[in-house]
């Protein structure tokens, strides 16, 4: 099999860049042409073999898939729409040729859904396997979702379930796990992980919805679990939210696969399922849910004060308090 060191850098360039528009390469920066009155966003991200992906649970297609859902989903989570992405490897020099082709692969497969171009990056000798993404979108100034803009009073949307992807990383990770599952499920599972759909679709749902005035809206995305995400906004907005535990949108297979304290520990903490959490209006949040599918749900409410609380509704269960710290980080001892 051909490597990286056969063929050196110029040749795996040359090999890369049939995958980018070929009016866009080969100067020092690629020109991105932005539409007048809208702002532009970026977004990189960082994914490390060992760390964020392996041969053990990821095909290199899939590796390429997720690196870049990762970054259009950090973008629908700001409300841009996608432009362009570079890429940046570091690469050993013994790894074969036709893996990172197939990385490019998958990368092309999920950004073609999104008429996204790959548009320049770098190569570098590591030994370690490294990709680096920048993303960059466009959004109207007007429609830009931060973290810092929830109010009290404000409902907690999410887009879809919770704790599919970290189910399928388990299965990957330990075949034996699920034996209750069909086939179907366990299928559906992987692939949540495996390929993880960026929230675009719902943006111009929710721009519909706000329009002609839009409001103030919170949010971000799901990619460092639910708990995460709804922790990280209360924070930046200065505010306390309260989790109704039976809201939280689960996969039907758990049912019969998980008990409801592992279920909701995979849904809370599990991370990467990539779906949208926004804080808006009780009316507007409403009509979201509505309009996008059944496994959309308002799964809470922003309350004073700086705590976020689980609550149970059947009043089994006492009130959990949330905290960063039961979630993953980097860098934990």
């Amino acid at each position: 099999m051909t490597t990286i060191k056969d063929i050196g850098e110029q040749g795996l360039l040359a090999k890369l860049q049939s995958f980018c528009p070929a009016e866009m390469i080969g100067d020092d920066a690629a020109v991105l042409v932005t539409v007048p009155g809208k702002s532009l966003v970026v977004t990189t991200d960082v994914l490390v073999d060992g760390v964020h992906f392996s041969d053990a649970t990821t095909s290199p297609e899939d590796a390429g898939w997720r690196a870049a859902a990762a970054n259009l989903s950090d973008l629908a989570a700001m409300g841009a729409s996608p432009l362009g992405i570079t890429v940046g490897l570091g690469l050993p020099g013994d790894l074969q040729v036709s893996w990172v082709e197939r990385l490019y692969q998958g990368m092309a497969e999920c950004l073609q859904k999104y008429n996204t171009p790959i548009v320049g990056g770098d190569v570098v000798r590591s030994p370690v396997t490294t990709i680096s993404i920048t993303a960059f979108g466009q959004v109207d100034p007007q429609r830009i979702i931060r973290r810092s803009a929830a109010q009290v009073g404000y409902a907690i949307v999410v887009t879809g379930v919770h704790g599919a992807s970290h189910a399928g990383l388990q299965l990957l990770l330990h075949p034996q796990l699920g034996q209750n599952l069909t086939n179907a499920d366990k299928t559906a599972l992987i692939k949540t992980h495996q390929r993880p759909q960026p929230r675009l679709d719902v943006l111009p749902i929710l721009w519909n919805i706000l329009s002609p005035s839009p409001l103030s809206i919170a949010g971000m995305d799901s990619s460092d679990g639910l708990a995460d995400a709804v922790l990280q906004i209360c924070h930046a907005s200065g505010v306390g939210a309260v989790l109704e535990r039976h809201q939280i949108p689960l996969p039907v297979s758990f049912e019969h696969w998980l008990k409801p304290e592992q279920a909701i520990e995979y849904a809370l903490y599990g991370g990467e399922d990539f779906e949208l959490v926004l804080f808006l209006p009780k009316e507007q949040a409403n009509t979201l849910v509505q309009h996008l599918s059944q496994n959309a749900a308002i799964i809470g409410t922003i309350t004073s004060g700086s705590d976020v609380l689980l609550h149970d509704e059947h009043e089994k269960i006492p009130d959990q308090v949330l905290s960063l710290s039961q979630g993953f980080q980097h860098f934990r001892l």
